[in-house]
């Protein structure tokens, strides 16, 4: 298998039974990551880990797949996803007023409750009843809680952002596209991102035992990507190449500050190709470091 080459794993017949208990519709190459990673936390498993990848990176189908083959393993994992923390549209468009225009838009940050993100990842590990947020992209905003029971073994917070860190002031001066050129020519709104970024993000950040980037392979992917996500949306949602276009904008500088960095601090990279398939592997650990 694949996977287990580019991790440097000898395939045993276990191993090819937990990836076949997996979601056969998903793709091959994440279920073996799944696999892979609730092998190596059956024993000694990470309480809190963060999953980031572009927008349309396959974050979601990972987690829920990583979520099944630790099931299977004995370790019970709680799927938090970034996106449930969007403040509400009304908060938002209130913070837009008092901030910047460009906090009406969800996406970067400084548009999550970061504050009720660490309170509930903490709650998850105690044995009580917890109501986690729920965001509806397709009208943009929050509708309403889901309520899970812990404790959870392990919670596993997925979002674009996840483990972002905040440029140098020296390179928030000069606009990186045309959204901030237009929308935030004095750089008020950028230089509120990194602040951000810095403090709650920052925190959030603190908690996680073990990070995962999905690198994606470029910006024009995230977009054509993000697109095809489009596709499964009700028709009168959808948004066109252009409005995905102007959409991207707000995620571009911070998207492009983690591909920098977090190959260096993730505990697990997984480089993605033009066609979404797994294009080499790394592991922070040196013991296991391949591809």
């Amino acid at each position: 298998m694949k996977i287990a080459e580019l991790a440097g794993r000898e395939v045993t017949p276990a191993f090819g039974d937990r990836v076949a208990l997996l979601d056969s519709s998903a793709p091959q190459d994440y279920r073996e990551i799944a696999a892979l990673l609730a092998e190596q936390w059956a024993d000694r498993r990470p309480h809190f880990v963060g999953l980031a990848g572009g927008q349309g990176a396959g974050k979601s189908t990972l987690s829920a797949l990583i979520a099944s083959a630790c099931a299977e393993v004995g370790v019970r994992v709680c799927v938090l996803s970034l996106d449930d923390f969007y403040y509400p549209l009304s908060i938002r468009r209130e913070r837009a007023a008092r901030l910047h225009p460009l906090f009406e838009t969800r996406g970067p940050p400084g548009t999550h409750e970061m504050d009720l993100c660490r309170l509930l990842m903490e709650r998850l590990q105690r044995d009580e009843e917890v109501d986690l947020p729920a965001f509806d992209k397709g009208i943009d905003d929050r509708v309403g809680v889901r309520s899970v029971r812990g404790p959870f073994d392990l919670v596993l917070l997925e979002g674009w952002c996840v483990g972002a860190q905040p440029e140098a002031e020296s390179q928030l001066d000069v606009p990186i596209n045309l959204l901030e050129e237009t929308k935030d020519a004095d750089g008020r709104w950028r230089r509120l991102v990194h602040d951000y970024l810095s403090d709650s993000y920052a925190r959030t950040w603190q908690m996680l035992d073990y990070l995962i980037f999905l690198r994606v392979p470029n910006l024009e992917a995230v977009r054509r990507w993000r697109l095809q996500q489009e596709s499964g949306r009700p028709r009168h949602q959808r948004l066109d190449s252009d409005a995905i276009d102007h959409f991207v904008q707000h995620y571009e500088r911070t998207t492009l500050a983690m591909d920098r960095v977090l190959p260096s601090e993730a505990d697990l990279v997984v480089d993605l190709s033009e066609d979404h398939s797994v294009s080499a592997m790394k592991f922070r650990s040196a013991q296991s470091d391949q591809g």
